[in-house]
């Protein structure tokens, strides 16, 4: 997931698959928007956006925290939440 200023906001596109190994994949998903209206609460901290999950399809209230190279992110709909803490690719 590529995530990068969008407006006034941050959003993430999803720019390579992989697969269970590792190793890089076709997807439909390529190119899609995962990340949306995620606004800066400063420190590291983003709040108020959205999340598309594509293994179950599903869009997420979301917010993230980045700490060095790690973001953690975390959504929920209705009383079903869930997260991950994602590390930075160079």
């Amino acid at each position: 997931v590529e995530i990068a200023p969008c407006g006034p906001a941050i959003c993430g596109v999803i720019v390579r698959a992989y697969d269970n190994t590792g190793q890089p994949r076709e997807s439909d998903n390529i190119g899609k928007r995962m990340i949306w209206d995620m606004a800066s609460k400063g420190e590291g901290a983003y709040t108020g956006g959205r999340i598309w999950a594509p293994d179950r399809d599903k869009i997420y209230r979301s917010k993230m925290t980045l700490d060095g190279d790690r973001l953690k992110v975390s959504g929920c709909v209705g009383p079903i939440c869930r997260g991950q803490t994602w590390l930075r690719v160079r």
